[in-house]
């Protein structure tokens, strides 16, 4: 915990040093920083503490993924499976209430504890926990689990007291599962926006998803951005990108049953086709940074394998080669999108062995003309724009 502490007091006084972040607008130029389910990499995820340090670090958004309860209230949680993200299986009372579910066609079934069989009420007797095994846990069942009106409370609080703009970038999480529950999120999500003020053409909130029908729903229902998020399974050893199942393609085709979109993986939006579908209904493109920059499983320390090539014990992304970037970020702005990408982290395990600090990994997507990064380090991501700006 004592080199968290060092590590974030000297990030902060870098940020310092090189002055104060730009408001934020969902039309400015400048690279815009995410703050990634909050500050994920300091604190639990999605937690008023944890956004609250990611605005204390500069971020210009942040991020509340966004499930509802039983009683239709919106909160923010990952995934509607609480079990790795709340401290639900410490308490007995609801040991009940542990179940499989396949969430979006899973098979088998997740088993866990889910979001839409708790009231609000019981939502607030648990408390956040660290998903990342690696990650800090000093602060697991302290912070409570905030409603998305909570939220938008705190990014206005500290609007006031900070005299400037802080952006809100809420997401969807599995639109079709919860319409099948009877609890669809969009008209929610759209009067929450327009109880704060929000719903407006120039608010900064960008609204996104990786299903693409609530994104047509939502672009008939608000005058904000919107944005389509493009995943992906894995990459191969190649660096081509692997689409298996359940994360071959947005659930909301899988669903539809339709042979079109059945054929379609979300490699579909990565092509010029794809770009001008999104253009239609959203404003934005969010792949999976490896659509922009992949990655290959190669002998870097010449023995004549392929795996563990930094000698560390375990094969990772750090043992992986970057490859030359797509022109994804390109064809995107020619098609009128902006283009933000995830997920940026810090530790030496998820940066390729040509990155040699997480530093470098920014500035390559901010030299290529990234509009937007999602980071789990929002002080990194900050850090790292004004040593880009400082050169240009």
């Amino acid at each position: 915990m004592r080199r968290l502490s060092v590590r974030l007091l000297a990030l902060v006084a870098l940020i310092a040093v090189l002055g104060p972040p730009a408001a934020a607008s969902a039309h400015q130029k400048r690279p815009l920083v995410i703050g990634h389910r909050g500050a994920a990499g300091y604190l639990p995820d999605h937690t008023l503490q944890g956004y609250q340090l990611a605005i204390d670090l500069g971020a210009d958004y942040i991020e509340p993924d966004l499930v509802s309860t039983k009683d239709g209230v919106l909160i923010a949680r990952h995934e509607p499976n609480m079990i790795g993200t709340t401290d639900v299986s410490k308490h007995p009372e609801f040991a009940s209430r542990e179940r499989k579910v396949s969430v979006d066609g899973e098979d088998p079934p997740e088993d866990g504890f889910f979001a839409s069989d708790f009231t609000l009420k019981e939502i607030k007797t648990l408390r956040a926990v660290q998903p990342f095994a690696e990650r800090p846990h000093k602060f697991d069942g302290k912070f409570k689990i905030p409603t998305f009106d909570e939220i938008l409370d705190l990014v206005a609080r500290n609007e006031r007291r900070l005299h400037k703009t802080i952006g809100v970038y809420p997401e969807t999480k599995h639109p079709t599962y919860h319409e099948r529950l009877g609890l669809p999120l969009e008209a929610k999500l759209v009067a929450t926006l327009k109880r704060h003020g929000l719903n407006h053409k120039g608010a900064a909130v960008f609204i996104q998803s990786f299903e693409q029908f609530n994104l047509i729903k939502l672009n008939k229902m608000t005058p904000l951005p919107l944005v389509q998020l493009v995943d992906a399974n894995d990459v191969n050893p190649d660096g081509t990108l692997d689409y298996t199942a359940p994360f071959d393609r947005p659930y909301d085709w899988t669903a539809s049953g339709n042979p079109t979109l059945l054929a379609r993986t979300f490699g579909f939006f990565a092509t010029d086709a794809g770009l001008a579908e999104i253009a239609k209904y959203a404003d934005v493109i969010s792949p999976w940074k490896r659509y922009i920059v992949s990655s290959a499983a190669v002998d870097l320390n010449h023995d004549g394998k392929v795996g563990d090539e930094n000698g560390d014990g375990v094969t990772d992304e750090a043992d992986r080669k970057a490859l030359p970037p797509t022109d994804l970020i390109q064809r995107a702005h020619r098609h009128g999108l902006k283009i933000h990408t995830w997920t940026f982290r810090d530790e030496r395990k998820r940066l390729l062995n040509d990155y040699n600090n997480p530093l470098e990994e920014y500035l390559q997507f901010y030299e290529l003309g990234i509009d937007g990064v999602f980071s789990d380090f929002t002080g990194t991501a900050v850090a790292a724009r004004h040593l880009f700006e400082l050169e240009h």
